[in-house]
């Protein structure tokens, strides 16, 4: 029996746009809410959510959209935003709870199934035989446009076929199959101020952040850190204007603005637009600040406005893993913020560590706990060490996961074995502190996002037995291929990645060059202030049309 047809919508072509993870996570996300207002906007498309849960359903039955409640099979266009690796398994579980064939070369009609979002430019190829077509980068004009001629050729009545032909080399998109590789990433707005910054569409109580607006404040990052994607693929680093920021919180009128992005505290208008938030009453919150970005100004500011919780990213356990990162981070001045921290009343203070690195030793953990002891002492000095105004310090641990498009890409991934070994020894590390705890990521999870960040389209098989058979664990019995071959080896100099359909715009030889200076523990500049035009350092050049 066919699914009844989505509602006639006046020559507007309906477009469903999937986000996985259910009403909780997909609220709390932000680049699929850029998406949507720029399709939402358009007069010629009809855009309805979906938010699929664990399953791929949605309130326990088949798929269907919130605003009218129409099955995903009536949709002529399935237009997914995937963020993170483990959602890859949303897609054929949704697709098959939608009674959609998962795997495109199964599909000889429409629905067309388009996705976007970091893995399209991070690495495509796992979930390639599930795809149609991929847009590759940001969401500009040129989205636009691909859409539009979507449209054109949906109400004309293309068929799959010529709809995909049509559309394999337009700017952006990726079909796999058919277009000529590599696709070059699209940028918006060039390498001048972000013109286009992401806020959310929906504040919802039912968010992971609650009734908050979340506003991107810049997008990439220019310190280079090597383990960092969103480093390298969102180059060039590009800030938003004040006025803007200013322009999109008054049209909301949130009771709560998040600030989203990379190095806050390297933003010369930070405090001045705190400042104004306040003014107009509204809350606020940030994410994770650098260490050497911490004045007393700033925080004794974040205080008298009931910021209790403080997070800092330290990574690196040595100096010589720092190095190794490229961290670009004096001790003395991190050791300077926790004690500006535990002087000026912060309850929690968050330090995030990145564990697993290669060639890591016991001896970089030793200095570790050197380091450890001094945060403590110093907590002690301060009221941050009385009874009354106890600091509580929380580390976070998550397993290195190399990625591509990064330097680390060449590097072995550690064995699950030897990463329990080491979340253990830092439990052990941090047990004697009163009022420091030590949470860490499962590593059997890191690993299955290694494997899924850094396999190729025979993953494809994989996710698919996981979609049918109950989960991941179960697929990996199932499953003939060897995670050891993508995962415990160093990967030499001119091999061929499955990431390579994609080119993020940055030179293979310069993250080559990155990855020899990581080995030798050697840190490089971050990307010039003078801009990529007068750089141009790591590759990056300015793109057509951008």
């Amino acid at each position: 029996m066919s699914e009844p047809p989505a509602p006639d919508l006046g020559g507007r072509l309906p477009v469903a746009l999937a986000v996985p993870g259910g009403d909780k996570a997909a609220l709390s996300a932000l680049g699929w809410q850029s998406v949507y207002r720029t399709l939402a906007e358009a007069p010629g498309l009809a855009v309805e959510r979906v938010f699929p849960d664990k399953l791929g359903t949605t309130e326990g039955v088949d798929p269907r959209t919130r605003e009218s409640k129409s099955p995903l099979s009536s949709f002529p266009v399935i237009a997914w935003s995937i963020t993170f690796e483990e959602d890859f398994l949303s897609l054929p579980r949704t697709l098959l709870a939608a009674g959609v064939p998962p795997l495109a070369a199964e599909r000889p009609s429409l629905p067309l199934v388009v996705a976007g979002g970091p893995v399209a430019f991070l690495n495509p190829a796992p979930i390639a035989p599930f795809v149609d077509c991929f847009w590759v980068g940001e969401a500009d004009d040129r989205f636009l446009h691909f859409f539009d001629t979507l449209r054109g050729l949906v109400f004309d009545g293309a068929d799959r076929e010529a709809i995909l032909d049509a559309v394999k080399d337009m700017d952006g998109v990726y079909a796999p199959g058919r277009s000529k590789t590599p696709v070059r990433r699209i940028t918006s707005g060039g390498q001048g101020p972000l013109t286009d910054p992401a806020f959310s569409c929906f504040i919802s109580g039912r968010a992971a952040f609650r009734d908050t607006l979340l506003l991107e404040v810049n997008r990439g990052c220019p310190y280079g850190c090597r383990f960092c994607a969103a480093g390298y693929i969102y180059r060039p680093p590009r800030h938003a204007e004040l006025d803007e920021l200013k322009r999109i919180v008054e049209m909301a009128d949130p009771p709560k603005v998040g600030l989203v992005g990379t190095a806050l505290t390297d933003w010369p208008e930070l405090l001045p637009f705190l400042k104004w938030l306040h003014e107009r009453k509204k809350k606020f919150s940030l994410s994770s600040m650098r260490a050497d970005g911490i004045t007393e100004e700033l925080l004794v500011y974040l205080r008298e406005r009931g910021i209790r919780t403080i997070t800092l990213a330290l990574e690196g356990a040595s100096e010589r893993l720092r190095r190794m990162m490229s961290k670009k981070l004096d001790p003395k001045d991190f050791l300077n913020a926790v004690r500006l921290c535990a002087r000026y009343g912060v309850n929690h203070l968050k330090i995030y560590m990145i564990a697993g690195w290669p060639g890591e030793t016991d001896e970089d953990y030793a200095e570790l706990a050197d380091f450890l002891a001094e945060i403590v002492r110093i907590r002690s000095e301060e009221p941050g060490g009385r009874k009354k105004q106890f600091m509580r310090i929380t580390i976070g641990v998550s397993s290195l996961v190399p990625k591509p498009f990064t330097p680390f890409q060449w590097a072995p991934m550690l064995s699950e074995d030897a990463l329990n070994a080491r979340m253990k020894g830092l439990e052990k590390l941090a047990k004697p502190y009163k009022g420091v705890t030590l949470q860490h990521d499962d590593p059997f999870q890191a690993r299955l996002q290694g494997l899924l960040a850094r396999g190729g389209e025979e993953l494809a098989e994989f996710i698919l037995l996981a979609a049918e058979h109950g989960g991941w664990k179960k697929a990996l019995k199932l499953w003939n291929g060897d995670p050891a071959a993508i995962l415990d080896r160093e990967r030499g100099q001119d091999e061929p990645f499955p990431w390579e359909v994609v080119d993020i715009g940055v030179r293979r030889d310069y993250l080559w060059k990155e990855w020899e200076r990581a080995k030798a523990a050697k840190v490089s500049p971050g990307c010039s202030a003078r801009g990529c035009g007068q750089c141009a350092g790591c590759g990056m050049e300015p793109q057509s049309g951008a």
